[in-house]
């Protein structure tokens, strides 16, 4: 596989002493250009699913320069949406965006950035940045209620006012953190749907096993390396971030377990090789980096893992 530039720049990056465990600066492409035009964030809506029942979230819809419903863009949904739409973020996905998409080195997208469920009828107007109080009953659960929300009510609903492709190879989910699991466990269970999955600092550990609130054993993320290496490929791209200071708890060791995904993936294509398989293959990048529980790394490479995506 040809490496992209990042990779490379990371490596020298990560070679130099002075370097802070959360000092990913900014490229350019993260930052509003006064010659680029912007797309049209709109948003926040509030939505209720009936799949998770009695709860509320909030979502935004990105719509890039130059939309033309009758040539449907590519499609992004990313999770914990209202961090990754702020402008003064770690993240700034949809400016990331005006400037990929402006110089072409992706196609036009359609963004969905999507909060948890909060319980209640009305989203809390004081959350701001922080969680909404059901992030890890549908963010960390291995189940496919969280894909179904997405692909039987959510993008549905969009879909009545917004076109976007249909094409797997052109619809991408991501998130960080628990949204990053959330977003590998829609494209474990539906890679008919989303075929690309962006993971920073995924949370690929047992947040789901509550013992404290005596409820049946629930495996969480900690056995997808298992699922991984047990269960047929899917055709799924995908881009693992995490760095080694980051959090090890009660849950798990995130580092290890972002180490043992990529194990698992590279396991299951090394079997399939050695054992002939015809099927798919995973296809699968990386970045270590040395930074903790935190989107600024992710955020720092994200215009150029977008340009591994979907870039020529």
């Amino acid at each position: 596989m040809k490496l992209i530039s990042f990779l490379a720049a990371a490596a020298l990056v990560l070679a130099t002493p002075a370097l802070a465990q959360d000092d990913y600066p900014f490229t350019s492409d993260s930052l509003v250009q006064e010659n680029i035009a912007e797309g049209d964030l709109k948003g926040p809506f509030e939505f209720h699913s009936d799949i998770f029942e009695n709860t509320v979230r909030q979502y935004w819809v990105y719509v890039p320069v130059g939309y033309d419903a009758s040539e449907p863009p590519n499609l992004l949904v990313f999770q914990d949406g209202q961090r990754a739409t702020n402008p003064n973020g770690s993240l700034r996905i949809p400016t990331v965006l005006d400037n990929l998409i402006a110089a072409g080195d992706i196609p036009p997208t359609l963004g969905v950035f999507i909060t948890p469920g909060n319980l209640g009828e009305a989203y809390p107007d004081d959350l701001g940045m922080s969680n909404p109080n059901h992030r890890w009953q549908e963010y960390d659960q291995l189940d496919d209620d969280y894909a179904r929300m997405l692909t039987e009510e959510l993008l549905p609903h969009i879909a009545e006012d917004y076109a976007f492709s249909n094409d797997p190879a052109r619809r991408m989910i991501g998130g960080t953190s628990s949204g990053a699991i959330a977003a590998f466990t829609v494209g474990w269970h539906m890679p008919e749907e989303f075929g690309n999955i962006i993971s920073f600092i995924g949370s690929y550990t047992s947040i789901a096993y509550r013992p404290e609130l005596d409820i049946p054993l629930e495996h969480g993320g900690e056995i997808y390396p298992t699922l991984i290496r047990k269960h047929d490929i899917r055709p799924l791209k995908i881009f693992l971030q995490d760095g080694s200071n980051d959090v090890d708890n009660e849950h798990g060791s995130w580092f290890l377990a972002n180490q043992q995904m990529l194990a698992a993936l590279n396991y299951a294509n090394r079997h399939a090789d050695e054992t002939g398989d015809t099927g798919p293959r995973y296809v699968v990048e990386h970045e270590w980096g040395t930074g903790g529980h935190s989107d600024q790394h992710g955020g720092a490479i994200l215009p150029d893992v977008l340009r591994w995506f979907w870039g020529e």
